[in-house]
Formats: C-alpha cells, structure tokens, sequence
C-alpha cells in the first residue's frame, strides 16, 4: 500500500455539516495542500506530477449511506463523469450502486483544472481523486473508532459498511457521517494496492446513459426558461473581411423580433485568455421570441462588408502570390497548396539535429522522399454551438456547453467588468467537442448579449454559422527524405514539416533517437483563418504522414514493415540518438508485436489490402492492424485490430467505446472530410457539401486489446485517433497498388480508378 500525506490545514480542507439530515460534504484544494507540503519544508510521500497539486476531489454523504459524488471536469462524450467519480467511489470503499454523481459546477475555490482537452483529464486526476476518497474513508473509521472506543487498527469497511472485527459490531457511512465531520484531516492516507480495486476496472454504466436514450435535457441545446429569448448571430463572410453597415428595418418588424445590433466580443483593448480564439469579433445580433422567428430575420437584414484594412500588411508570405492580388488578398486554398509545396530551406526553421545528415544524404546510394498534404477541417459537433445567459444587477448566470470554463470566466470578468465571484459557470453536457469547445467565444458573445439586452437570452448557432466560424483545424504539409547506403541500410532521416497557421512537427519523437543522421524543420504561413486544437492536435495527421512513408521505406528496404519499425525502436532502446526523445521504446515496441500477433500479420489475410501503422500521443502508445477491400471504388473496412498502452484502465466498457469512436472517427477524416476556401470564403456550410463517415461506411469489426501493464493511466481520448489514418493509407496500397500522399483519400482513389480505366 502507498501512503500519501495530505499536507491540509484550515485552507485547503472544507467540511460542512449543516446539510440536511447530518450528511458529510468534503472537498479538496490541491493546490492549498502543495503549498503546505512546501512551506513546511516536507516532501510529499508520493511522488505526484506539479499540475497535480490542483486537482480536487468533492462528495457529500447522506445519513442513509448514499453517496454523492461530483464530477469535476467537462463532460464531451469521453465518459468522465463516470470515471472520475468511479477513482473517488474506490478508495473511500462504497458500493457503486450506492453512488450518485452530478455534474460539478466551474467552482475554482475548491477545483483547478476544471478542462477537457488533452486526453488529461484521468491521467493528472489518478491520485488526487482516490487520496479524496482515502481521506474521507479514514475520517469515517476514525470517527467510528472513537464512538466505539475501539483501535483503530480493528476496524475494516467494505461497501460503505464499518466491522469492528472484536465485537462483530457495523455501521453504515451515514449513520457515522455527522461525527466524521467532527474529525481533524489525517497528516496522512494509504491508496489500495492496484490488486485490491474493485471498481476500477470494471465496467460500469454510463451514468447518463438512461437520459441520454430517454431524451431528457442534459445538452445546452437543452436549456430553457420561461422568460428566455434566443440570439442569433451574422458573421463576415469571408475571412478577411469585417462589418461595414447593415439595414435592419425589415427585421425588426418581423414578428417576434425583439432587437437586432452590433457587438464586439473582443474590444482592441481588452487582454485575451489563450481560448478566447475568434474568428470573427464584429457581429449582428439578431434577438428574437423563437429559434424561427429568428433565423427567418437574419435572412431579411442587409449586412455590408469591407475587407480589413490591415489584412495584405500581415500576410506577408501570401502577398506574393498574384492570386491573392486579384482578389484584394482573400485567401484561396489553392494557393495556400502552391505555397506550402514549394517552402524553400531558407524559410524553415531547423527544430533538431543529430549526426550530420547532410553528409549522410551526399554520400548516399539511394534518396526516398514523398510529401504528404491535409485541408483544413471543421470540428463539426452534432450540438453546434450555443449558451445561455443572464446578466443582471452586476451578476452573470451561464449555462452550457464548454471544454474551458475557467478561462471563459476570466473572459467574461474582463469583457464585462465583473468579478469572478459574481460569475456563475455552470456545465451541461456537450454534443461533441474535439477541441472547439476549448474555445469560448460563444460563451462571451451570449454574455455580451444578454448584459446588452438586460434579459436572458440562449445564443444559438445555426450549423452554418458553426462550420463557417472557424476554429479549425489547419491546413498541413510534410516531405520525409531517407538516405540508404548501398547495402540498402537506413544512414539519415529528414523530416520538414508546416502548416497554415501552425507546423503540425514533433521533431522529438519516433523515429528520432533511432537514426544516426537526424534533421527535423518547421515552418508556418500566416493567414487571417482561424485555427486551434482539433482531435489529437498536429499528431492528427502526422502520424499517418510518418507512417505511410515509414511503410514505403520498408519496402524500398525489402522488409515487413511490422519488424522494419521494430528493428529501428530496439536501436532507440538499446542505443539511442539524442537525448531529449519522448518516448519509451519498449512500450512503443510493446504495441507492435500485440498487435501483429492479434491480427494474424504473419498469416494471409483475405482482404486485398492490410496496413500496419503505430504512434505515441498524449502519453499512450497504439498500434492498429486495418483490413479492407475495394468495392467500386470504395473502401470497404472489414476488421481494425487496434492494442492500446494506456496503462490502468478505469472502466474497460468506456474505453474500448473511445477506441472504437477514435478508430472510426480517424478513417472518416481521412477519406472523406476537407473545409476549402475561395476568396476567402469557405467551400463548405452544412453536411450537403462537407462530408463525413456514414454508418454503414464504419468497419465491420474493431477488435480492442489492452496492455495490462499496472502503470497510471494516461491519454485514451484522443490517442487511437492519429494513427488508423496511416494503417488505411498503407492498406489502400497494398489493395491498389497506388500510394496516396494527399487528404482527403477518397477523391484521389476515384481519380486512380479514373487514369487505370482511361
């Protein structure tokens, strides 16, 4: 067993004994608790990692034994609000069954990292909630120690049941709850052995799951009120472009039509948080009685536009494009392909360098290089975006959807002159977020609306308005070169990678570390389109850049791309190049060889086409083994064997769902979905034109394994993600005979089918 110290005092250990019927409600600051570890000059007996500290654990305790378990972080569909109160529910020892978990509101007195972003959320959670549970636990057989002036040490609890094994005496959690409030915080907690779990690992329900079937409001779509009006807003459209006039005479007499103006979300003068990303800060506000009456009046105003004054002084690369001349620099995504293929050295930046990879590629029997390109992408989550507000009397009530509410309190704070503790956030469950709910423009802009109107009002999205908006995922390029000696053997390894907006380059990870002659380079285009976090960032489509071209390596090499890769990561583990690669070739070793085992690699398949691919993210590692066939033209997925290292799995149901999701979600991306622009407007508004994977274009069969391996669970959320686009890439050779090196696939598989029957 480990012992953990608490390291409380009066700061950061709440009890409340005033709730209805002598109940027990605890919370933790973990941030409290390291600064008096650290002011007393104690060293923690567990070894935690720093952003840890922050984390609280929260439960309240009813004299009947139920128990109440808040969830702290934002619900996406990642099923946190199951997990996370399951790691609480373990170490304070109570049946599941016994348990009740609520949403937790934005509370930053008791919680830190309230945040859904980074597959972090049970990995920086793993000991700060079980020691929540341990203390609490240990406060109740203190206190039913003392009422039964018995040691300690004879005390066990099973289920939320207190034995004294001498005299056969028991006592349920709440019947002892309102003496544990009276007990001083223990220096110190012992966390249950991983063999001892009895919930974690199991699988357990989602606990939302009955409400989500039966339709019941939990989403911010959800949300009403009696005296709630619905906003809508009319953005730019183009990037590039701000507003100018409107005429909103029409409008306003439309029937139920309340108002229609301007706002600013973002003045000039106003200090951003890192997720107050905005495509556009300029817009109408439509408010109206219904959703209807609403999206009828925007169509009725007459909006003018003008392109920003400062656009062609700050996309300095793209005004040497005479395309972007013509169109008074309205970008094109064209031209944002023209630029991206011919990036020379003296724009890239190099990141890493090992060996001398300039001599290696001189001196060189043979040079392989291929480049590999994505299109932007939208996050398009089945809930668009909305939220609710109500600011009234120098208070702010918000109500909705968001990966951040933290930074978006701060945001409000700001933009509307409030204090933080007259902001209320509280959460609902979203409809998807991928990453552009870190983002939480929307949120401001409901809180700006409604302080503007002085009544509550929900901010709707039309899924137009949502795929047009930005934040997306950026447009990328990359160009692998390997150098081969004339023995055919691997001598230098050189990637370039960039992107608009952002370089999508881990220059430390694998393959460096594993060849002697390393270069990593990065560069960026500007561009006035907005971009940020989209599922996996960056890794999203280098992973299967890198591993599509380590796959044609291979066979330039003559060798099995499974043992190829194996061979290269025994080098990293045995011999390493460098010192800074982050990653651990054993595990990353360890996927692989699962992995070809479990899908019979070294068997035929009778599939046309089998692809292996495997990447580190987010502290995991996954290898995935995709089998398909071609049928006019289109892939049919037969079977995607996946193996995850993800260390302890919380609840195995709802992690083999976020495999299966991740896995889906990847090929989907990679066949089918790409956002255009043109004069600077996107291509694609709405699921007519923007596609993505349907049902019956899902794999037959996603087989999931997981290294049971003992260690903290890290990343799972986003992980499977990356790397199934390079097992379908390498797949679609393999059945085609054709390498495909641009995203979207699909397209480019007809115009192969097209050129072969020409």
């Amino acid at each position: 067993m480990s012992k953990v110290k608490t390291g409380m005092g009066r700061r950061s250990f709440i009890k409340n004994v005033s709730l209805a019927g002598g109940g027990l409600l605890i919370g933790f600051n973990w941030l409290a608790c390291k600064r008096a570890a650290e002011e007393s000059g104690k060293e923690m007996a567990l070894e935690m990692p720093e952003e840890w500290f922050e984390i609280n654990g929260y439960l309240k305790i009813g004299d009947n034994g139920v128990v109440t378990i808040y969830s702290p972080n934002p619900e996406i569909g990642q099923n946190v609000k199951t997990a996370m109160p399951m790691l609480v529910a373990e170490e304070l020892d109570v049946d599941w069954s016994n348990v009740i978990v609520e949403q937790a509101p934005l509370n930053t007195d008791i919680f830190s990292r309230q945040i859904a972003g980074g597959s972090q959320s049970i990995r920086q959670s793993w000991e700060p909630l079980r020691m929540a549970g341990a203390t609490a636990r240990q406060m109740l057989l203190i206190a039913a120690a003392k009422e039964w002036d018995v040691p300690l040490s004879e005390l066990t609890v099973e289920n939320g049941i207190i034995t004294h094994s001498g005299s056969d005496r028991s006592i349920g959690y709440g019947e002892i709850a309102k003496f544990a409030a009276k007990v001083e915080v223990p220096e110190e907690v012992v966390l249950k052995e991983n063999n001892n779990f009895k919930i974690i690992g199991t699988s357990r329900k989602n606990v939302d799951a009955k409400k989500i079937v039966t339709g019941q409001p939990l989403f911010g779509l959800d949300v009403n009120r009696d005296d709630m009006l619905i906003a809508m807003i009319v953005q730019p459209p183009a990037f590039g472009l701000r507003f100018k006039s409107m005429d909103a005479d029409d409008a306003r007499k439309m029937p139920g039509i309340k108002d229609v103006f301007t706002i600013d979300t973002y003045p000039d003068d106003m200090e951003k948080e890192w997720s107050d990303v905005a495509a556009f800060s300029k817009l109408v506000v439509v408010v109206g009685e219904s959703t209807w009456q609403v999206m009828k009046a925007k169509k009725a105003l007459k909006v003018e536009w003008d392109l920003k004054p400062e656009l062609t002084e700050e996309i300095v690369i793209l005004e040497k494009s005479p395309a972007l001349r013509d169109t008074l620099g309205l970008e094109n995504s064209e031209t944002h392909e023209s630029l991206m293929a011919n990036i020379g050295p003296e724009e890239s930046q190099m990141v890493r360098k090992d060996g001398d990879p300039e001599a290696a590629f001189k001196n060189a029997a043979r040079v392989i290089e291929r480049s590999y390109s994505c299109p932007f992408l939208a996050h398009n989550c089945m809930e668009p975006m909305n939220f609710f507000a109500n600011v009234t009397n120098g208070k702010a009530e918000l109500l909705g959807p968001i990966q951040t509410p933290e930074f978006a309190e701060k945001s409000v704070s700001k933009r509307l002159g409030l204090d933080l503790e007259n902001i209320d956030i509280q959460m609902t469950r979203m409809g998807g977020g991928f990453g552009r709910r870190l983002y939480g423009n929307f949120l401001v802009e409901a809180a700006v609306i409604s302080d503007k109107i002085g009544a509550p009002v929900k901010l709707v999205y039309t899924r137009e308005d949502d795929m047009t908006n930005g934040v997306y995922r950026p447009a990328y390029q990359v160009t692998y070169r390997a150098a081969l000696d004339g023995n055919n053997n691997l001598t230098a390894f050189h990637v370039n990678a960039g992107g608009v907006g952002e370089s999508p380059l881990f220059a430390n990870r694998f393959p460096a570390g594993a060849v002697d002659n390393y270069l990593a380079e990065s560069w960026t285009i500007d561009s006035h389109i907005s971009i940020g976090a989209f599922r996996a960032p960056r890794s999203n489509f280098i992973a299967g850049a890198e591993q599509s071209f380590l796959d044609e390596l291979a066979e330039e090499m003559g060798k099995d791309p499974i043992q190829f890769r194996l061979d290269m990561l025994e080098r990293a583990g045995t011999d390493p190049v460098g010192e800074n690669n982050d990653y651990d070739p054993a595990r990353y070793a360890g996927v692989l060889e699962v992995v070809r085992d479990k899908s019979g690699w070294n068997t035929a398949s009778t599939a046309s086409g089998r692809g292996v691919a495997a990447y580190y993210c987010h502290n995991s590692y996954v290898a995935q083994v995709l089998e398909m066939d071609l049928e006019d033209n289109q892939p049919v997925i037969d079977k995607v064997t996946c193996v995850v290292d993800c260390g302890i799995v919380v609840n195995p149901d709802a992690a083999i769902n976020m495999v299966e999701g991740g896995t889906i979600d990847g090929i989907g991306h990679a066949l089918y979905s790409e956002l255009t622009f043109k004069d600077g407007v996107s291509q694609q508004s709405n699921f007519d034109s923007y596609r993505l994977i349907r049902h019956r274009e899902a794999p037959k069969k996603i087989d999931v394994h997981f290294i049971e391996n003992g260690m903290d669970p890290t990343g799972l959320g986003e992980p499977p993600f990356p790397p199934v686009q390079g097992a379908l890439a390498n797949a679609l050779y393999r059945a085609t005979g054709k390498r495909i090196y641009k995203q979207p696939f699909l397209p480019e598989i007809k115009a192969e089918s097209r050129e072969i029957k020409t």
